[in-house]
């Protein structure tokens, strides 16, 4: 069965979107940078910003991919458990990274997370959530593995705000991200179902109310790049808290 056989689609069968990131797990980062015309470092450091580890801190970064990400939250001194579904991935940043202080590679399901109760201080996942076949199931096994009063940062593609930066977007999407995919990729059909994953995607609001049906509370977003990315933030709240959660019309957002 050749990969285009094998292709994930809307689907997330786990074996093969696990399969589909295995095979494009060394070049993966590299093309990541070409695809986002170099903004994947501006979202990588305002998820590092936003999430702001600190040393005596554990915190799970899920669906870590190589641990790019991973690498620039454990140089805070915080303790960062990189978690990812695809083998490949996870030996790729093994050996990429294997060496990196307080930094450790675990393959994990985001949802059946291979993890006690209330472990982390804060858990974090970028560019993965909506790759996972039960993104609420995730949602809340991530709550589960997170200490009252945690910290979680979702920096995912979402919707642009403006028409016309969208429509612009979507050029670039339909048009220019396929040949551009075939050229810098190993696997070019792996970002036709990433491009379509994007498209499927909670808008910020959508994804703000799935945060709060989880369990999660005080969820805000920012926008990053005029929506095409954004940073969703919130708490795990204590035991001995009403539980009342924020409406849509009340949970901050930026547009920044």
């Amino acid at each position: 069965m050749t990969a285009t056989d094998d292709r994930a689609d809307l689907g997330k069968d786990p074996a093969r979107v696990s399969g589909m990131f295995d095979r494009v797990a060394p070049a993966y980062d590299r093309t990541n940078t070409i695809l986002s015309l170099g903004n994947d470092r501006r979202w990588r450091t305002a998820t590092t910003r936003a999430l702001a580890p600190i040393p005596g801190q554990k915190v799970l970064d899920l669906a870590a991919g190589t641990g790019t990400s991973s690498v620039a939250f454990a140089q805070t001194g915080a303790t960062i458990v990189a978690a990812d579904f695809s083998p490949g991935m996870i030996a790729e940043g093994t050996r990429r990274h294997g060496d990196v202080p307080n930094l450790s590679f675990v393959e994990a399901d985001a949802t059946a997370l291979p993890f006690a109760d209330e472990e982390f201080d804060a858990v974090t996942i970028s560019f993965g959530l909506r790759n996972v076949q039960d993104a609420d199931k995730g949602l809340r096994e991530m709550l589960r593995v997170t200490k009252p009063g945690g910290r979680i940062v979702i920096c995912e593609f979402s919707h642009p705000t403006s028409a016309l930066f969208g429509g612009l977007y979507g050029v670039y999407n339909d048009w220019i991200l396929p040949p551009l995919a075939k050229l810098a990729s190993s696997d070019a059909a792996a970002y036709d179902y990433l491009n379509e994953s994007i498209k499927d995607w909670s808008d910020q609001p959508a994804l703000a109310a799935r945060m709060r049906a989880a369990g999660w509370t005080d969820v805000a977003w920012r926008n990053l790049t005029m929506g095409v990315v954004a940073l969703h933030r919130a708490r795990k709240p204590f035991a001995d808290e009403s539980g009342a959660q924020p409406g849509p019309e009340t949970a901050a957002a930026s547009p920044r």
